[in-house]
């Protein structure tokens, strides 16, 4: 058997990170190593602690003293880092702990330097457009307008891996992720808080009249495109949209869920959200569409494959 290759995912614990382990755990050729300090993540996504091509280390990477010696000890080809503070209200409601994941971002990139990776993968946000100024969002094209604390790191945390790039030619890639669904998902998001007041029949609440404009990418997509971009070298020192075009209201979703459901759940309006809740949000997903090769999976479909999976309906508690 040729080497394995030895791939680090930060916050492999959380949505998209314990999808992409599961993923990459696949192929035989792959030794994954999850960090997270289990601040949003869950050990209960984790694979098998026992299975022989992976490994959970508990440590914050925002803290150099911890995440140091596991690059030491390691010596991996791949960083993947997806670790961050996320969920609208909580980033709105600890300002200063999503800014210290900045820390986290230049730990990385120092680390990965030193140790010769390969290439550094990074979990940017559509957040980093901001209020758009217009739609669909290009990666080049559109201007960024990052001013929410959650925002305003991803957009430094871009700017640092380009300057990495630039004086120690560290490569790249920035996953832009625009809002992504799974059954891993925590009620924090509103697909799954959406569906889990549907199943449950409980209110459904929407923050302000629900006219906000939002694209959702189910889980699937986004990992096929990832593995796609490590395994064939694509996007190389780049950025890409990862995310559905596909646009709905807020209020159209809740209803669109209680359709599907067939939920008696009735729909309650909230005061709006004072910042962070943009009113539209659209990818230009056409680098994203070349890459997958195939269609991407509708919300309706989405959402089905949600209400049937085991895995959704245990974290719900039903």
């Amino acid at each position: 058997m040729s080497e394995l290759r030895k791939i680090m995912v930060t916050g492999g614990a959380g949505n998209i990170g314990s999808e992409l382990v599961r993923k990459l755990l696949q192929d035989e050729k792959n030794h994954v190593t999850v960090v997270d300090n289990l601040f949003t993540g869950s050990i209960d996504k984790l694979p098998d602690l026992n299975h022989p091509r992976f490994k959970f280390i508990k440590a914050n990477v925002n803290y150099f003293e911890q995440i140091a010696p596991v690059f030491y000890s390691h010596n991996f080809d791949y960083v993947f880092h997806f670790a961050a503070v996320v969920g609208v209200l909580r980033t709105q409601q600890m300002p200063l702990k999503v800014l210290e994941d900045i820390d986290g971002i230049k730990n990385l990139l120092n680390l990965s330097t030193i140790n010769t990776v390969k290439k550094f993968f990074f979990s940017s946000s559509s957040e980093v457009y901001g209020e758009p100024v217009e739609i669909p969002q290009h990666e080049h094209k559109t201007p960024l307008n990052s001013r929410i604390p959650y925002a305003v790191v991803k957009n430094v945390g871009e700017c640092y891996i380009r300057s990495y790039h630039k004086e120690h030619n560290l490569n790249y890639t920035i996953f832009r992720f625009f809002n992504t669904y799974g059954p891993s998902q925590t009620t924090d998001f509103v697909i799954v808080k959406f569906l889990e007041a549907a199943l449950k029949n409980k209110p459904i609440t929407v923050y302000g009249d629900g006219s906000q404009t939002r694209t959702f990418t189910y889980i699937d997509d986004n990992i096929d495109t990832i593995i796609k971009i490590l395994n064939e070298g694509l996007v190389e020192n780049d950025v890409i949209n990862i995310g559905n075009d596909e646009m709905i209201s807020i209020l159209d979703l809740a209803k669109l869920i209680l359709r599907i459901t067939g939920s008696k759940s009735e729909i309650v309006h909230l005061p709006p959200l004072k910042e962070g809740d943009m009113t539209r949000r659209q990818p230009d997903n056409s680098k994203m569409r070349s890459i997958l090769q195939r269609p991407l999976i509708s919300l309706e479909d989405g959402i089905k494959k949600m209400i049937n999976d085991p895995v959704f309906l245990n974290r719900i508690g039903l």
